[in-house]
């Protein structure tokens, strides 16, 4: 009996995952592949038209009132398509529940990824992950979330630990391109290299220098490179060749750059001091069922009226996926508003630290969903337009116990950096020890990582550049 109880509860379970699935994909998609993602479901599904005055025309208005006739359709619809029978894991002849809308970005390094993950014979699970990874790339390959944020993006219910996210990204950096999905050029290099057969010549030199010496390769330092790996001549030559042949961006080659400007998703603004939030009114797809094959269906039968009850069906999914979407986006985007005032008022300075489960504690979601609900996604503000994701920031304490986050940390460090004396830069260590004088605990090897991502050069460097400056005067 027991058994017979955990079959049907798998049963149910896979029923709903294509409606799961599609929900999921919706809210990660950009305003960009969400318009393509549509504009697919449009060509392939009959049952769905779009409302006059949105993209293609269509017969009804935004916002018009429906007609009672049309009020009857939907009621008779919503009654009468089989949700128990769909819910209870039952398909419609000529329509399996399965099918999935393809990913428009043509020749994009996801969609070559994509299509090698669903020819490669991952389990689900780790199909998911392997999904979750690719979505997080940036345009050369490299992912730059860490396995904690790659696990923070899966479905709720996927519960995984870290090794197995790790495991799925070691595949995942052996599909073609090889190398994908490392964290930086370094890795990247090894990956490749790991993947040559054995018996390359130079292959474990160049492994060697690749894993311990890379920085010299760097500096064109070969004497130094010589003597650290007791290497001949000719075989550092022929490993640094190897190493040279190399393609340290792996999605250099694949057109990852559309034709996408900025436009916002969420606007905010001032209205009688209180902070407004809007959604871009492109978020409404304008989307409708067409009346007349829901007449259709009233008076077919047989296969006819399976595809049919299968394509409503698939409509209505999409339609109320679409709302929840939006519905998402606009309680996340409130949240952070509402963590975050102090920036929109102050500037940087006043940034506040934000995490994640700030915001799905406070509007009652899972993390995954704040972190897909923020991915290329952007906000219009008084202070310019930013990735949702922007007002995410780790922490940083106070000598009072209190916490700063990262991004008015980098602030401060360039208003220090801005009104250095020219004749001496401060170094690291210095910077540290002002940054403390004003409450903020920060080591000077945080200080080196938040300069460098603010694009500014070492002491040493800032120096030759100030004497290069005042000898050309």
């Amino acid at each position: 009996m027991a058994d017979a109880s955990l079959q049907l509860k798998l049963s149910q379970k896979l029923a709903l995952a294509p409606q799961l699935q599609q929900a999921i994909r919706l809210l990660q998609l950009n305003r960009i592949e969400l318009r393509d993602y549509i504009q697919e479901a449009l060509d392939a599904n009959p049952i769905l038209e779009r409302t006059e005055g949105s993209e293609s025309g269509g017969e009804e208005a935004p916002g018009d009132a429906a007609t009672a006739e049309q009020k009857e359709q939907q009621d008779w619809e919503l009654d009468n398509l089989g949700n128990e029978q769909w819910m209870e894991g039952g398909s419609y002849e000529g329509y399996s529940g399965e099918s999935q809308i393809a990913d428009t970005s043509s020749d994009s390094l996801r969609e070559h990824l994509l299509w090698q993950i669903n020819l490669a014979h991952f389990s689900d699970v780790d199909a998911a992950i392997a999904g979750a990874i690719v979505y997080g790339l940036d345009e050369d390959g490299y992912l730059h979330d860490s396995i904690e944020d790659v696990r923070a993006s899966l479905a709720p219910e996927l519960l995984v630990e870290e090794d197995e996210i790790l495991a799925v990204l070691h595949r995942v950096q052996r599909l073609e391109p090889v190398g994908v999905a490392t964290r930086d050029a370094a890795e990247c290099i090894k990956v490749q290299l790991s993947a040559l057969p054995s018996d390359t010549s130079s292959r474990d030199l160049a492994l060697r220098i690749a894993r311990d010496y890379l920085e010299l390769v760097a500096r064109h330092d070969r004497e130094e490179l010589r003597k650290r790996t007791g290497a001949s001549d000719e075989a550092l030559d022929e490993a640094l060749d190897l190493i040279q042949s190399l393609e340290p961006r792996p999605g250099a080659r694949y057109d990852n750059r559309r034709d996408e400007y900025l436009v916002p998703d969420v606007y905010v603004t001032r209205v009688d001091d209180e902070w407004r939030i809007t959604l871009n009114p492109e978020n409404d797809p304008g989307l409708k069922l067409n009346t007349y094959y829901i007449d259709l269906l009233r008076k077919s039968g047989g296969a006819d009226a399976d595809y049919l009850r299968g394509r409503m069906q698939e409509a209505r999914w999409l339609m109320s996926s679409l709302e929840l979407r939006n519905q998402t986006l606009m309680r996340v985007s409130q949240s952070i508003v509402e963590f975050q005032e102090e920036f929109l008022e102050r500037g940087e300075l006043a940034m506040k630290p934000l995490v994640l489960k700030d915001v799905s504690e406070a509007i009652g979601v899972h993390e995954s969903t704040v972190s897909r609900a923020t991915t290329r996604k952007y906000m219009l503000t008084p202070r310019g337009v930013f990735e949702l994701k922007y007002f995410f920031s780790s922490h940083v304490r106070t000598d009072r116990g209190g916490a700063v986050s990262a991004t008015a940390v980098k602030a401060r460090l360039q208003i220090l950096l801005e009104n250095e004396p020219p004749g001496r830069p401060l170094s690291d260590q210095d910077l540290s020890e002002l940054l403390r004088s004003t409450g903020i605990v920060v080591a000077r090897r945080t200080v080196a990582k938040y300069r460098e991502a603010l694009g500014i050069g070492s002491s040493s460097e800032r120096r030759r550049l100030y004497r290069n400056i005042s000898g050309s005067h």
